[in-house]
Order: structure tokens, then C-alpha cells, then sequence
């Protein structure tokens, strides 16, 4: 990266993208991946637009689960990075709620429409037997 990171507004495709997590309905949100698109999520490596909505089914669908952004930056080369908090429970066990920190980062193919190259998910630290 040639710049220091820069907060700023979130960008409305990074909010459809927190939206398709939660509700599963990846229409709009997923529209800047592409079957190039490699995700890494912890140790997971998964390639491709289809392969990454089964991935979150897998994941998200016995959950109810809410994706909040924290912060936004802004970096050189098409980088950004993403703070929030997820907080979710196991449909079974609503009242079981969990809340954990994740990261994101987005490397862009492209800026307009926005095409995203690879993503990077850390989550965590969290009580996984709460919710798994």
C-alpha cells in the first residue's frame, strides 16, 4: 500500500453486503463479487460468488444474526478495511445472544461498479459453543 488508511463513510455496497449476510438474499449486496472473487475466512479458502453464498448459507442460516459496521477506512491500491460487530444467537436458542468483533478486507478489482478481488474475514474472539 502506497497511502495510510483514511476513515471514511461506508459505501452503500459495503451495507447491501452486511445485508445479504443477515438475511441470506444476496441479490444487490453480492453484485461485486464474481467467480473470481477468492473469500478467506479464518482458515477457509473459498473461490467464487456461488461457492461464497453457500458458504455464508452454511454458516449464518441456523443463525438469527445482525452484521454492524464500526468503522471504514480507505486505503492505497484499492484496499479497505472494514470493524464491526456481529451479534447473533442459534434460532433454537434466541435468547442465547453472542456478540463478536470481525474485520474485513476488501481488495478491489475495480472501483465503479465495484468488483472485489479477494476478502479476508477475522471473527472473533467469540463462544463458539454458544452459537455452534
Amino acid at each position: 500500500m502506497t497511502d495510510n488508511a483514511q476513515a471514511t463513510a461506508v459505501p452503500s455496497w459495503v451495507l447491501k453486503f452486511m445485508d445479504a449476510i443477515d438475511t441470506l438474499e444476496f441479490g444487490e449486496g453480492f453484485a461485486p463479487l464474481s467467480e473470481d472473487t477468492d473469500m478467506f475466512f479464518g482458515t477457509a479458502h473459498i473461490h467464487g460468488v456461488e461457492a461464497i453464498k453457500e458458504f455464508f448459507i452454511k454458516i449464518d442460516a441456523p443463525l438469527n444474526i445482525t452484521h454492524e459496521v464500526l468503522e471504514f477506512w480507505t486505503a492505497g491500491d484499492g484496499v479497505r478495511l472494514l470493524r464491526g460487530e456481529a451479534t447473533m444467537a442459534r434460532k433454537t436458542e434466541p435468547d442465547q445472544v453472542v456478540r463478536a468483533p470481525f474485520m474485513h478486507i476488501f481488495y478491489l478489482d475495480q472501483e465503479e461498479p465495484v468488483r472485489i478481488r479477494t476478502l479476508r474475514i477475522t471473527a472473533g474472539p467469540l463462544q463458539t459453543d454458544a452459537v455452534m
